[in-house]
């Protein structure tokens, strides 16, 4: 039978009111996939024992959820970008807020704000302990970015490394903290820096600032290079982050720019091309368990076995006291001679 097709119904006629309605629909359902994620990744970074994480950590964290590294076979070297937006997280982590606080999470950074003293004209507040400048400094840690040195300080990494945490923001460094690195014999100032250009260059340029305040300090870096990106899979940003809608670091661009920071000549070609193309990759990209292990591990150093029955023992035969008996045959042969 043939003839003029017959219309569709006018509810199934394409045209801007129906793709407003898909729209909506795909928006809500987005959504609800997000949420679903975020709140996964509450747990996954929380984990195994309470951590505090930073908002930006809870967003790589759900950018995990949504797009598992271990999907990819890892011998293909991989940097990926996150897959969704910053914008997009915040909507959802303030629907998840709304609902409840999340726990684990750490609030914003505050802002920075001036010189001690600077608003009401008042000196600078002693320390509750007044000698306690007067002690040497093993060691000390710089976080280039502000909230991690939050994130490390609230999950007490302060104290089981023995080592006070700052923010690249925090300097110059206080005099009084730069002679107790001075009294001490191999003392080391460890830096935390995102694999990018600024990043790299931060060592550097902290070493130079301390090279009158604490001469003779050793300056060692931590953080991340191109190569460490690959080796763990993380998500790396392109350009500045402006186009994937991710706010800028308080004092984590100080410092010298892309363009005129100089690059340790350890870093291969292949890590020089990926920075050239303006890739880069944050410490908070790091799980957060896996970053206090690290962290921890690196700044204490290698430590001692732990004593035991036999290891008491072999103390003991070492130093004389209550050693083992000699043999028959050889206590024999010591009375002949």
């Amino acid at each position: 039978m043939t003839g003029t097709p017959r219309p569709f119904p006018a509810d199934r006629v394409p045209g801007p009111a129906g793709d407003r309605r898909a729209d909506r629909f795909l928006d809500r359902a987005v959504d609800a996939v997000l949420d679903r994620a975020l709140l996964a990744a509450v747990s996954r970074a929380g984990e195994p024992a309470r951590i505090r994480f930073t908002e930006r950590q809870l967003y790589y964290e759900t950018c995990r959820v949504l797009r598992p590294v271990r999907a990819v076979p890892r011998v293909v070297p991989l940097t990926p970008a996150p897959p969704v937006r910053y914008e997009r997280f915040e909507e959802a982590l303030r629907r998840s807020t709304a609902r409840g606080t999340l726990p684990g999470l750490l609030p914003p950074v505050p802002p920075r704000p001036g010189p001690e003293g600077e608003r009401t004209g008042a000196p600078p507040r002693p320390p509750a302990e007044p000698d306690l400048h007067d002690y040497g400094l093993p060691r000390l840690l710089i976080c280039q970015s502000r909230s991690v040195a939050r994130m490390l300080l609230a999950n007490d990494v302060h104290l089981e490394a023995a080592c006070p945490v700052l923010a690249a923001a925090d300097l110059p460094l206080d005099p009084r903290p730069a002679a107790g690195l001075g009294r001490v014999e191999d003392a080391t100032v460890h830096v935390l820096h995102d694999a990018s250009v600024e990043g790299i260059a931060l060592t550097a340029r902290i070493r130079a600032e301390l090279r009158d305040t604490a001469p003779g300090v050793r300056v060692a870096s931590m953080g991340l290079v191109p190569r460490h990106a690959v080796a763990l899979r993380l998500l790396s940003r392109r350009g500045d982050g402006a186009e994937a809608g991710e706010p800028g670091e308080p004092g984590a661009g100080d410092g010298p720019t892309p363009l005129d920071a100089p690059l340790p000549s350890a870093l291969q070609a292949r890590e020089r091309e990926w920075l050239a193309r303006g890739r880069s990759a944050e410490v908070e990209s790091v799980p957060p368990a896996r970053l206090l292990r690290t962290v921890l591990r690196l700044v204490r150093g290698p430590r001692t076995p732990d004593h035991s029955v036999w290891t008491g023992l072999r103390e003991l035969r070492t130093t004389g006291f209550m050693t083992w008996p000699v043999e028959p045959a050889r206590r024999h042969e010591d009375k002949r001679r």
